[in-house]
């Protein structure tokens, strides 16, 4: 893909091979994935094939998620970015959702809604989406924050696997 995206204090670029090793780091952390089945990866070939997974996306749908990386030291921090679903959640399906993970280290530090703004302003004033959506463990609430400080909204909730889970959308606020 040719899009770079950048902050103040970010770069977001498409995910490569090479990151592999910095993504692993943060995927295999428990810390990481409570609120995702509690399933921390545990090799890093599990990273290689979510990454071409990624890479795939770009290629399909032009567009997927982005490495963050830190100006300051250039960093891979996490990813965050735009996905198209092409699986049933929430009883939807294709569909826009954002999305962001950090390493632990970077937490609080308002990087995910640093990284996640300029990817609603993509998707509202370049792809013209009518809508953006997000799903996060109900008790996830570091995510929850983040996701209604770059605007979305909850619509209303749903169970998978005995969790609940809050569904976010924002509406396009140039379209009718």
């Amino acid at each position: 893909m040719d899009l770079l995206l950048e902050t103040d204090r970010l770069i977001l670029r498409e995910i490569l091979l090479s990151d592999a090793k910095a993504l692993f780091e943060m995927d295999r952390n428990p810390h990481v994935h409570q609120y995702l089945w509690n399933k921390p990866l545990t090799d890093i070939a599990q990273t290689q094939s979510y990454i071409n997974s990624v890479r795939k996306q770009y290629m399909d749908y032009n567009i997927g998620r982005f490495a963050i990386i830190l100006k300051e030291n250039s960093m891979v921090i996490g990813w965050c970015g735009l996905k198209y679903n092409t699986e049933m959640i929430n009883n939807k399906v294709n569909f826009y959702d954002i999305g962001y993970r950090l390493n632990e280290n970077y937490w609080g530090k308002g990087f995910a809604s640093e990284a996640s703004f300029p990817w609603i302003d993509y998707a509202f004033n370049i792809m013209k989406l009518k809508v953006v959506e997000a799903a996060v463990h109900q008790a996830n609430q570091a995510s929850n924050a983040i996701l209604q400080k770059i605007g979305l909204k909850i619509t209303n909730q749903y169970l998978e696997d005995d969790i609940l889970w809050n569904w976010y959308e924002l509406n396009n606020p140039n379209r009718k």
